[in-house]
């Protein structure tokens, strides 16, 4: 395993990161605790440290079930990421959103359970569109300032309102984010046309969530099989089935899993990214960590670009046009070095 730089910070992080959504049992689906530490022994035996909670995952078990891991380990080997915002109760208003009184009540119930003294990344989970954004930084840094957490961290969130974020911190000398975790995939890559290059902008690092897609790039639903995806989602129309096909044609080629090309595909993206890798068995996670051997050539990239490729709207697809690149560039936009 190969280790990133999370965001403009010194914090090293594996090239994939293990999501823990399905650690327990709860609405009839997941992995026991056993398996789950079946799941996160062999992800450090792999030199993997990055796991991604949340509060309300599993209705909190997912956090006590790591918190029981790492308690009997080397708490400082894991950088553990978990989230708030979301309601893990329904007793009042404020035990969800983005608000301060959550986020401070959050964060203790979440250190319980995890059994720990401190958060190493904790992210807004999804933007409220209520509270002011600078009381949410302004939160944050404060709990960094007391040791509670590390790093801070945002999902799920409009590109304006992380840029407006970032910048305020930025002059008063606030934590800026380190982590933007959103949906991205070849099945979904309207992030393209705000939030990366946002993200690339300010040196965050992208964490996408499903970048398999629910399991639809793994090529299982045009095999018949079964998942939890429901018939007529737009990752079971034509489209996602064309580019499905593409990847594991790919796959094919290199002799791998359809599932390692489409990971690595948002693994080379020429920009800081780590995908989130969920599993509740063993297996999924071993044939997971045998993405990082693979590696896709240009052409593979440029394949499955144009077969996944989406209409960027104004003013992306404005910058991309042959006239105005023209009369910005003067004829020297394929000379120039771009960031």
């Amino acid at each position: 395993m190969k280790y990133k730089l999370l965001g403009r910070s010194g914090l090293k992080v594996s090239e994939l990161c293990l999501g823990t959504m399905g650690f327990g049992t709860e609405n009839g689906w997941g992995a026991t605790k056993e398996v789950s530490f079946e799941i996160m022994e062999a992800f450090a035996n792999a030199g993997g440290n990055f796991l991604d909670t949340a509060n309300v995952y599993k209705l909190g078990t997912s956090e006590k079930i790591i918190g029981e891991f790492i308690s009997s380990r080397d708490r400082d080997y894991f950088v553990l990421a978990t989230k708030y915002s979301l309601l893990d109760n329904k007793t009042n208003p404020n035990a969800s959103g983005n608000n301060r009184k959550n986020m401070m009540r959050s964060v203790e119930a979440s250190l319980q359970r995890l059994q720990t003294d401190f958060i190493d990344v904790f992210y807004l989970h999804i933007w409220d569109d209520l509270t002011p954004i600078d009381e949410v930084l302004r939160g944050l840094d404060d709990l960094v300032r007391q040791g509670k957490i590390n790093y801070i961290a945002i999902s799920d969130t409009p590109a304006w309102v992380v840029s407006k974020g970032n910048t305020i911190a930025e002059i008063m000398g606030w934590s800026q984010f380190a982590a933007l975790q959103v949906e991205y995939s070849l099945l979904q890559r309207t992030p393209e046309r705000e939030l990366i290059p946002m993200a690339k902008h300010f040196g965050i690092t992208l964490t996408p969530w499903a970048p398999l897609a629910g399991g639809a790039l793994t090529g299982k639903y045009l095999r018949g099989d079964f998942g939890r995806i429901k018939e007529g989602s737009n990752r079971l129309n034509e489209r996602s089935e064309n580019i499905t096909r593409e990847v594991i044609a790919i796959a094919d080629e290199l002799g791998v899993q359809a599932s390692h090309v489409a990971l690595k595909w948002t693994m080379q993206q020429g920009f800081s990214s780590i995908p989130i890798v969920g599993a509740t068995k063993l297996s999924q996670l071993e044939e997971n960590l045998k993405t990082i051997d693979v590696i896709l050539s240009a052409d593979h990239m440029q394949r499955l670009d144009k077969v996944s490729e989406i209409p960027l709207g104004f003013p992306g697809d404005f910058f991309k046009e042959d006239g105005v690149r023209q009369n910005n560039f003067g004829g020297f936009y394929d000379k120039i070095e771009k960031r």
